[in-house]
């Protein structure tokens, strides 16, 4: 019964203008920005294009930073950013020239300035997404302290890295907190301990209690991922509590805090801001992942409406629909509707599901469409239960045959929509009650479903002899199928 649905659940985004304002305001990106309109012919560069070391305290005082070494650090973070991004060209500097002296290079403000101000908000999220791509960089770098010797220099032996190892994990770390972030019972816009994160990569599913191994695995994910997210905040993608300095222990020595203490916040937490969602949404898409967004199916037609909702929580659902049906003809989109529901595939009886809830959402203008298929097999009773919650007048009765293909039809839809399990035993045993002799009919409805229907009602239905009757019809309806 089952159609492929979505890997991951529906986003709500923001309106691209919020978001393109979000992330001018990004604390890396609004740096990148001032000191590339800084930028101009004395503004020299070394060979690589980085901000020549005599210019580092006139970039922090752009910046309008205190004098000193963070703040220099600060500013050619923003300044690599500001080249990156293309809001800076570089002429780079050479190395040495005959004299032995560096010939330094010259740099000035980029193309990419004016998209700023004269481009679109899309102008501004692609070019804010550049930057979260050269920031994802710098996350999944080996860290310099880690390979310098101990004569000052880069021990080579000491580079155990794995460029794309690194990428996947920090990859599926964002992913998990994605998922998190979006999914209904999830942390929706709350932060996430870090040690769930690092565990959520690290222990395996079916795991009981974590070695001691594996809770080293942990914590050096954790350290790792705390330095991680301090890259990622300036740039927008997150709001980022950081682990409690207490915590981080030499080796050997005694913890600060026990592992038991209760107050989780200080491990560190961490949640998505609206643009981070988008910015990893977007790296989802880019690298072939669904990643659904609410609003992505309002201007496509109603199968890929009916399709595509197949597998968002209700309260998703509704509001693309909603979307959808905003500026429609109502009869031109019910009677599109209608012809999208039909079918026996295994996606169908959940289409027809969304089908008629989507149709409960329109005014009575739809009443034409919907009487055009009253003579339906696989729409008929539908159209009678949407005629008769509106109190239309000249309903006809259904024949029998077609209340069974409703029945079988509805608790497939629900089976495959995973929804509320006790709502789905009170439909099942509000049928069997109200219907004498149900399984008798039932077992031969003309549906490709059938069986597995009625195994499912063995399965639910709490009466034991009811249970056991549905068990025998579904051996029937195998047994007439054949299958």
């Amino acid at each position: 019964m089952s159609a492929d649905h979505p890997t991951l659940p529906p986003v709500r985004l923001r309106a691209d203008a919020e978001l393109a304002r979000d992330a001018l305001a990004a604390p890396l990106l609004a740096d990148a920005v001032r000191l590339a309109r800084w930028a101009g012919p004395d503004t020299r560069v070394d060979a690589g294009g980085e901000l020549a070391d005599e210019q580092l305290p006139a970039a922090a005082e752009v910046l309008e930073l205190p004098a000193g070494e963070e703040s220099e650090l600060r500013a050619g973070d923003a300044w690599r950013l500001a080249v990156d991004t293309g809001l800076v060209d570089v002429e780079d500097g050479e190395a040495a020239d005959g004299d032995g002296e560096d010939v330094p290079g010259r740099a000035r403000p980029g193309e990419n300035l004016a998209l700023l101000t004269g481009g679109s908000p899309r102008d501004v999220l692609a070019l804010w997404l550049d930057g979260f791509d050269a920031v994802f960089g710098d996350a999944v770098a080996p860290v310099l302290d880690d390979l310098l010797g101990e004569d000052g220099g880069i021990d080579v032996d000491a580079l155990d890295w794995d460029p794309e190892a690194e990428a996947e994990f920090l990859e599926g770390v964002l992913g998990n907190l994605y998922l998190l972030t979006v999914s209904e019972g999830g942390a929706g816009e709350g932060p996430v301990p870090l040690p769930a994160l690092a565990a959520s990569m690290v222990v395996p599913d079916d795991m009981g209690e974590p070695t001691d191994d594996v809770l080293e695995q942990v914590s050096d994910a954790m350290m790792r991922l705390d330095e991680q997210f301090r890259l990622l905040e300036p740039i927008g993608l997150v709001e980022y509590q950081p682990l409690d300095e207490a915590l981080m222990v030499e080796e050997g020595e005694e913890p600060a805090v026990s592992a038991d203490d209760e107050d989780v916040t200080r491990y560190g937490m961490v949640r998505l801001t609206p643009l981070g969602l988008y910015g990893v949404r977007a790296r989802m898409l880019e690298a072939g992942v669904g990643a659904p967004a609410v609003g992505d199916l309002a201007d496509k037609g109603a199968d890929a409406l009916l399709d595509g909702i197949a597998g968002y929580p209700e309260a998703a659902a509704r509001e693309e629909t909603v979307a959808w049906l905003a500026g429609r003809d109502v009869l031109g989109a019910a009677r599109e509707l209608l012809h999208a529901a039909r079918g026996s595939d295994a996606g169908s009886p959940l289409r027809r599901l969304h089908c008629q809830q989507t149709l409960s959402l329109v005014g009575p203008e739809a009443e034409p469409a919907v009487r055009e298929v009253l003579d339906d097999a696989e729409l008929g009773g539908l159209a009678r239960v949407w005629l008769a919650e509106r109190g239309a007048a000249d309903v006809p009765a259904p024949p029998e045959s077609m209340i069974f293909w409703l029945a079988i039809d509805t608790i497939a839809a629900q089976l495959d929509a995973a929804g509320d399990l006790e709502e789905l035993q009170e439909l099942i045993e509000g049928l069997t009650g109200r219907h004498g002799g149900f399984f008798e009919a039932a077992w031969r409805v003309e549906h490709p479903a059938t069986a597995e229907v009625l195994e499912a009602m063995g399965r639910l239905h709490r009466d034991k002899g009811t249970a056991k009757e549905a068990r025998k019809a579904a051996f029937k309806a195998r047994s007439r199928s054949g299958s």
